[in-house]
Parts: C-alpha cells; structure tokens; sequence
C-alpha cells in the first residue's frame, strides 16, 4: 500500500496550505541584487513613465550561485524577475520578442531550479509576493486586512487586493488539505466516524473559501482589473495578434518559447479539492457517459487544459498532486458503505465544491466577460492583447474568451455534482438548484466612458481548447 504523503515533504504547510509557513522575503539580502530591488521598488512609476525598457537594459548580469541553496532567496529572486519580465516585455504599444541576457540568463536558472516556467506565474504573483502590514505574534491567524503585496505592476490597492484575496483563499485552505488527508487516511482504518468527522469539517472549510473569494468584489474595479492589471498577467502563448507570433526569446538562445501567462488557474488547491473527492473533468462538451481516452481526471495523464496548468505550479507541488491521486479513497469507501451519513457528508462537501465554483462563475463573468462585452459595445475593431482577435468577423466565434472559457467553468461546476453518492445528492447537484444566477450590474457612467478606450493588453492566457482558444481568470 502506497503511503499517504506528508506536508513537510512537498513544500506544503498545515497552518498555510500552499504558501510558505515562513514569510516570503521582502527584498533578496545581498546587496549584490540591489539592481533588481532598485526597479522592483519603483516599477509603477516606470511603467507609467514607459521607462523600464530603458532602465532594464542598463541592468548587469548577475549570477545566482550565492542563493542557489536557499529556497526563500530563490522564490524572491524569481517574483521580483518574473515582474520585470512582464514590465519589459509589455509596457508600450508594440511589445518585444526579446528578453535581454539581463533578466532572461538569471530567471531561466532560477526557475529551472524551482521547477518553474521562466514568467510571473501564480507563485510568483501570489504565493511569493505578500507580507504582514504589522507584525505577527508567534501563532497569530494570518487575518487579511493585515497583509500587503511586495511588488505590484500599477502601485493599485485593487492590483494588490487581487492578489491578497488570493493569498488568503491559500491560507484558509490549509485546513481543506489536512482534514483531506484525514479522512483518508481514517477510510484506510475503516474508521467511519473519523471520515464523517473530517468530510463535514471540510465541507465547511471550502464553504469559507467561497466566502473568501466574493471578497474580491470589495476593493478590486472590474474595469480597473480588466484594462490596467491584467494586461501585464500576459504571457507569450497563442499571441500572435498581439504582436507576439512566435513568444519570446530568452537572451541569446535563438529558439522561441511559448507560456501561458498568471492565471487562479495555477492554483494547486482546487485540483487537490478535486482529487480528494474524487471529482473527473473531461473536455469541454464531452461527458462523463462518454468517458474514453479524452477523459481528464487529475487521475489521468491526458495533456489537457487541467494538467497543464500543474506544470505552472512549484515542482514540490506538481509531486503532491500526483502523491495524493494515487491515495485518494473516499469516494470508493462512501459508495460501498451503506451508511446514509456517511453518504450526506461525502455530497455536502460535493455541494459545497460546486457553490464555490458558481461563485467563481460569478466572478469570471463580471471581471472579464462583461467588461469584455462592455469594449466589444463601444464598436472597437483592434485587438487586445490577447491574442483573441476582436474584429466583428471573429468577435461571436472567440471575440472575447467568454464564448469558450464559461462554457469551460460551468462544465468543470457541473462535473463537480458527477460523483455524488447518495439520492438526494444526486438530485441536488444535477438539479441545478445551487447554481447562482449572476445578474449583471448596471454600468457606472464614468466605466462605460472609459470603455471605448483601447486596453493594452486582454486575457492573461488563452489555451487552445477543443479548436477553441480559451481564456482563464
């Protein structure tokens, strides 16, 4: 029997989940990386002032080996590269093919050592890029109205709440992860109380996730994260509209590479919600009555929309995933244990899951298919920068991501309710009773006069996906 992992052998903490129980590093120690610090420090100002090209170009190149062996100095090194990356590469009109041997030598290295695509990803944005505003006493709760980001594109409260809410949603979901690893492990036991005990206690544990992430809406603008924030969450994959065909290119390497951008979607937690509770996700349109070779189970190793985005997650975390796929049992223990509890608990936790993701639902369409369709409205034929064509010929097909990436996020919503195992479930979450109607909000009049104003950049990342390409939040 394969052992169940333990946390501390994945980079994963009982008390924070995914981020780090040590705080991230404010600023890397050594004096010898003052350059990169120094432009980090400022780098609103010069993207306001489009000077970071010119400031970047001045950098020296700086060698790493003195922080190879330490991973808090290896995460800061590769937030801090990974933000003046994108500030490069995206900061005026037309953006560059070529990262300079400045930014590209350093950052290939560290990431190769992370286990980590060289550009901001979540980890860099997210579970590397935050710190207590005030001290924390030993054993404190992580509250989120004492945390701010260390760097940020535009200097905004609503760039930096974006990321904060994120970081807190990780942090609230430690707890998801351990009673998870109960609950397993007490299937393993025949220990039907215990597994009772820990699916109700994370039933409620991703009920609070939920809760967490409609906190976004309190101090992040649509329109402000729409136009000015994800624009510089662009990678270099399928962006040739946006003046990337081919990706970028690395210092002196001669071959382009090609990268989703920053997305929630690298976030490890929800795969590990779903693993745990045995939920399967299959191509868009397909369905679970035609599983075949298509299917893309975190279980499975189809090369999917799901499992590539493991590859934008820390090495340490990809492991976790793959660890607690082949131990996941509750499922399998709660359909062959005639035990109506049992069975309530195990499609609570079900039910839950899939209240979150119709909030998530709510989100997405408001913070990026609405503004979207707001620009499209405006009778704008350019192009955002990313890479989704917004010409009237296209603009119904892919126009905007929306047409692929809801259809994507209610599917993923609706397969939550798949595996329930008692009636009642199955009747709930097939009925679509817990799924939440979004209804847009009228447009503030100073928002729809800004619309009509050319964005710099769209969608963080599009992924081709069953001949369409999709965006994600």
């Amino acid at each position: 029997m394969i052992d169940l992992p333990r946390l501390e052998d994945y980079d994963v903490s009982p008390k924070s989940g995914f981020i780090p129980e040590e705080l991230p590093l404010s600023r890397l120690t050594s004096k010898y990386f003052a350059p990169w610090e120094t432009l980090a420090e400022v780098l609103p100002s010069l993207i306001l002032t489009k000077k970071i090209r010119a400031q970047v170009e001045k950098l020296p190149v700086l060698s790493i080996d003195q922080i190879k062996g330490n991973k808090r100095e290896l995460r800061r090194a590769y937030s801090v590269l990974s933000f003046l990356t994108h500030a490069y590469v995206w900061n005026v009109d037309v953006p560059t093919d070529t990262l300079p041997k400045s930014l590209a030598q350093p950052l290939l290295e560290v990431s190769k050592i992370l286990e980590l695509p060289p550009l901001a990803t979540y980890s860099g944005l997210v579970l590397w890029n935050f710190r207590p505003i005030l001290p924390l006493e030993d054993g404190e709760e992580w509250s989120l109205e004492n945390l701010t980001t260390i760097n940020t594109y535009t200097g905004s409260i609503d760039e930096s709440w974006f990321y904060l809410v994120s970081v807190y949603f990780e942090y609230k979901g430690a707890s998801c992860i351990t009673d998870g690893l109960d609950a397993i492990k007490a299937v393993r036991e025949n220990d039907k109380a215990t597994v009772k005990k820990n699916l109700q206690n994370l039933a409620e544990s991703i009920d609070r996730l939920g809760s967490v992430l409609m906190k976004m809406e309190e101090m992040c603008d649509p329109h402000t994260f729409y136009y000015r924030i994800r624009p510089y969450l662009s990678g270099w994959q399928n962006m040739k509209d946006a003046g990337l065909p081919n990706g970028l290119k690395y210092g002196d390497e001669t071959e382009y590479r090609s990268y989703a951008g920053g997305s929630n979607a690298q976030s490890s937690l929800i795969q590990t919600l779903d693993l745990i509770l045995g939920v399967e996700h299959f191509p868009t349109g397909e369905k679970r009555e035609t599983k075949s070779s298509k299917s893309i189970s975190s279980l499975s190793g189809t090369n999917n929309f799901m499992n590539e985005m493991k590859k934008y997650m820390p090495g340490p975390h990809q492991r976790f995933l793959e660890h607690l796929g082949q131990v996941a049992n509750i499922r399998d223990y709660v359909m062959e244990t005639d035990d109506s509890e049992l069975t309530l608990s195990y499609d609570a936790c079900l039910a839950m899951l899939k209240a979150f993701r119709d909030k998530h639902i709510q989100i997405v369409t408001r913070y990026i298919i609405l503004q979207a369709k707001l620009y499209k409205k405006a009778g704008s034929s350019n192009t955002l920068r990313s890479g989704i064509s917004k010409s009237a010929e296209k603009s119904e097909q892919k126009g905007t991501g929306g047409t692929s990436l809801i259809p994507f996020l209610k599917q993923c919503r609706d397969e939550t309710g798949d595996p329930a195992a008692g009636d009642w479930g199955k009747k709930v979450l097939s009925s679509g009773m817990l799924n939440n109607k979004y209804k847009a909000e009228p447009v503030a009049k100073d928002q729809d006069e800004h619309v009509n104003k050319k964005p710099k950049l769209g969608l963080a990342g599009n992924w081709n996906d069953g001949g369409e390409e999709t965006g994600h939040w």
